[in-house]
């Protein structure tokens, strides 16, 4: 028999490690998919919360800033002071966006990437 000469177990073999290396890839595509798709309807759905919460803060907002102008006697006075309502808010959140915004979403991301199904 020659030395570089093929056998049927070698042929088997390699057969083996080809459909090995196939279904691996094609889980890997599966999952990776599968993640994906959760984290943009994870995404979409916190979107759609966030699209009413907005809303609802919106008119809420109005509706104060209205009332506290109506007791200061003035409109205007009541959306000054929600303005600088909303300026003390945005300064604590820029002091502490770490904390309270981008790790939780960063971890919320990476979990949901990560996450095995069962």
């Amino acid at each position: 028999m020659e030395p570089n000469a093929t056998t049927n177990e070698d042929l088997n073999l390699y057969e083996k490690a080809e459909n090995y290396a196939k279904t691996s890839l094609e889980l890997l595509k599966l999952k990776t998919v599968c993640s994906v798709a959760d984290g943009v309807s994870s995404l979409a759905s916190k979107i759609a919360i966030g699209i009413v919460v907005a809303f609802f803060t919106l008119f809420l907002n109005i509706g104060i800033s209205l009332w506290v102008g109506q007791q200061l006697g003035e409109y205007y006075y009541g959306f000054f002071i929600m303005a600088l309502f909303y300026l003390l808010v945005a300064i604590i959140v820029v002091k502490s966006h770490h904390k309270i915004i981008k790790t939780p979403i960063g971890n919320s991301l990476i979990s949901s990437i990560l996450k095995e199904t069962k």
